[in-house]
């Protein structure tokens, strides 16, 4: 979110879209966004250059918004990701969450069927890393089989793709996940 330009910073997405198919045309386009404060206009510019996969990553499980992510709100979130598919709907729209942050596993199928009903096609699931001393604490390394059985869940949840593992992130394979989704 750039609180310097006034569509929150949707024209630069924009700008950058138009610039990478000038130079490289039917190159496939991923965004990751913030979720511009629920500004919907600001959504519209973005979605209105039609990108091939709209990201915005819900992180982690509500109950752990105010310590993981003090500035977003969950629902908003998620309002966000159904608003793009709803404005585009022949584009992906794709969510992300880090897991070992104190996440209990119901409350992490309960974010994947949240996604779900918000019509989010693609999901990412990865153990979060404690990138510096500052930021939060890893709570739990999940075991590979656990992420195994989140990425079994996300595709009985009906996720078009879904990248599940220890060192996925929300780019990982993007590739790939992609070329699941639209199978």
């Amino acid at each position: 979110m750039r609180d310097d330009v006034a569509d929150g910073g949707a024209s630069v997405f924009v700008d950058c879209m138009r610039e990478i198919r000038k130079r490289t045309p039917g190159v496939t386009i991923e965004l990751l966004i913030p979720d511009f404060r629920g500004d919907l206009d600001a959504l519209k510019v973005v979605m209105d250059e039609k990108p091939h996969v709209l990201n915005h990553n819900v992180e982690t499980a509500p109950r752990l918004y105010k310590a993981v992510r003090p500035q977003a709100k969950y629902q908003r979130s998620l309002d966000v990701l159904a608003a793009a598919k709803k404005m585009y709907p022949e584009g992906l729209t794709k969510s992300g969450l880090m897991l070992g942050l104190g996440e209990e596993m119901d409350e992490v199928v309960q974010v994947l069927q949240d996604l779900r009903a918000h019509n989010v096609d693609m999901v990412t699931i990865g153990q979060y890393m404690q990138p510096n001393q500052e930021l939060m604490q890893v709570v739990r390394y999940v075991p590979p089989d656990e992420f195994d059985e989140y990425g079994r869940i996300a595709r009985d949840l009906g996720f078009k793709g879904v990248a599940s593992g220890p060192l996925v992130r929300s780019s990982y394979w993007a590739d790939k996940t992609v070329a699941e989704a639209i199978m």
